[in-house]
C-alpha cells in the first residue's frame, strides 16, 4: 500500500507483521487441531502456542536465501522452538496457511470499511436534518428545475448508502470464504428446508440463491456438497461400492481424500449398509461429503448418532478436512460442542432468518453462543 494514501489502521492490517502474524495463527491453530486428534503430543502443541515467533527482518533474510516466503516464515519460526519445532506446518501446504490467514486479514480490513460507512451514514443524516429546510434549486439536464431542500437531497444519499452498506456486506462474506457457519434452530424451524434450497433439491421457495454470484441450478449442483442419507442404495451395499458410486456421480470426488476419512471414521469397504449402527452411518456421509472438492459443504445434523468421543473428535478434525476457501454450514442441536470451531452463527425460527452475527460479535456481548441462542427462543416463550 501507499503511505502517503494509507490510514495508519488500514495499513497496519497489510503490514508484513500483522500478516505473520495471520500464518502463525493458523500455524497454531492447526497445530491445536492435530493435538486434540491425538496426532501431536498436547504438551508439544502448549509450547508452540506459548512460544512461537517471528521477526519480519529474520523471514526477510530466509527469503533472500529459499526464494520462497512460507519456507523462510516456517524457518523462523522454528529457530524460536526447541524439539516441538517439528509440527510447525505438519500436515499443512503453503495454500492452507496463506489462502485461510489472507481469508482472516481480509475480515479485518472489511470492519474497518463498514465501521467508517456507518459513521459516514450517520454524518449524512445529520446534515439532513440539519439542512431540511435548506432551499436549493433543482437541477434537470443541467438546467434549473423546480425548487428543492439541499436536506432532500441528503436523503436521497442516505438512502442510498444504505443500500451500499448492504450490498458491501454481502462483498465481504464472499471474501472471507473458508468459514464455518452454524445454522441454530428448533425442530420444524426451517434448517432443513433452507439447505434443500441452497442446493436446489427444494424448488418451491420465493427470493434467490447465489453461490459466487451465480444462481443457476447447475452451477450450485455442481458446487455444493451435501450430506445424504444414503436411502437410495439398499442395504446390502458395501461402503468400497459406495465410494465407487460417488466417483460416477461427482466429478469432483477425491477418492484418496476418502479413503483417509473412511480410516479416520474407522469403516472398512466391506461394511454393507445394513449392518452400520446409525452413528456409523453418519460417519461415512460425513467422509463422502466432505471428500468432494466443494465450494459449501452442507451437514445437516451430521452428528446425532455418534457417541460423544467420536463426535467430539470428528468435530475437531473438520478443520483439517475443509479446503482453505470452501466454507461449511453444519445444522445441529450440540451448540455447545461445535461453538470452539465457529466463524458465523444464522439463527432460524418460524422458517425465517432470525440472527445472524459473527460468533466473536455474540462473545463480545457477553454471551456464549449457546446462551445468545437459547436466549432467542426465551424471548419468544415470554411473549
Amino acid at each position: 500500500m501507499l503511505e502517503r494514501y494509507t490510514r495508519p489502521e488500514m495499513g497496519k492490517i497489510w503490514s508484513l507483521e500483522n500478516k505473520y502474524n495471520a500464518w502463525l495463527k493458523v500455524e497454531i491453530a492447526a497445530t491445536n487441531a492435530w493435538a486434540e486428534l491425538g496426532e501431536v503430543p498436547a504438551e508439544d502443541a502448549k509450547k508452540i502456542a506459548d512460544n512461537a515467533s517471528f521477526t519480519v527482518e529474520r523471514v526477510s533474510e530466509l527469503e533472500a536465501i529459499t526464494h520462497h516466503d512460507v519456507v523462510a516464515f516456517t524457518r523462523t519460526v522454528s529457530e524460536s522452538l526447541g524439539e516441538e519445532k517439528k509440527w510447525v506446518h505438519f500436515g499443512l501446504t503453503s495454500t492452507d496457511v496463506v489462502d485461510t490467514a489472507q481469508g482472516y486479514i481480509l475480515k479485518q480490513a472489511n470492519e474497518i470499511i463498514l465501521k467508517d460507512l456507518e459513521a459516514l451514514k450517520e454524518t449524512i443524516a445529520d446534515k439532513a436534518r440539519k439542512y431540511k429546510y435548506t432551499v436549493e434549486m433543482g437541477r434537470t439536464h443541467g438546467v434549473q428545475a423546480e425548487p428543492t431542500t439541499f436536506g432532500l437531497k441528503l436523503a436521497r444519499w442516505y438512502a442510498e448508502i444504505n443500500r451500499d452498506i448492504e450490498r458491501f456486506k454481502v462483498a465481504a462474506k464472499d471474501v472471507e470464504s473458508g468459514k464455518i457457519i452454524a445454522l441454530l434452530g428448533e425442530n420444524g424451524a426451517g434448517k432443513t428446508t433452507l439447505m434443500r434450497v441452497i442446493v436446489a433439491i427444494a424448488k418451491h421457495y420465493q427470493g434467490k440463491v447465489l453461490l459466487n454470484g451465480d444462481g443457476s441450478e447447475v452451477y450450485r449442483k455442481a458446487n455444493i456438497a451435501m450430506t445424504d442419507n444414503l436411502k437410495g442404495l439398499s442395504d446390502s451395499t458395501k461402503v468400497g461400492e459406495v465410494e465407487e458410486f460417488y466417483q460416477k456421480l461427482f466429478v469432483d470426488f477425491d477418492s484418496s481424500k476418502f479413503e483417509q476419512l473412511r480410516s479416520f471414521m474407522k469403516l472398512s469397504n466391506d461394511m454393507k449398509l445394513g449392518q452400520l449402527s446409525r452413528g456409523m452411518r453418519e460417519k461415512l456421509e460425513i467422509a463422502l461429503t466432505l471428500s468432494r472438492k466443494a465450494k459449501l459443504y452442507l451437514l445437516d445434523e451430521p452428528f446425532s448418532g455418534i457417541d460423544p468421543m467420536s463426535r467430539k473428535r470428528i468435530i475437531n478434525s473438520i478443520l483439517l478436512w475443509k479446503s482453505a476457501d470452501s466454507t461449511i454450514i453444519i445444522s445441529d442441536h450440540f451448540v455447545n460442542e461445535i461453538t470452539t470451531i465457529l466463524d458465523e452463527v444464522v439463527i432460524v425460527k418460524d422458517k425465517k432468518i432470525a440472527s445472524h452475527l459473527s460468533a466473536d460479535d455474540i462473545r463480545a456481548k457477553g454471551h456464549s453462543i449457546e446462551e445468545y441462542y437459547e436466549s432467542l427462543y426465551a424471548d419468544e416463550g415470554a411473549e
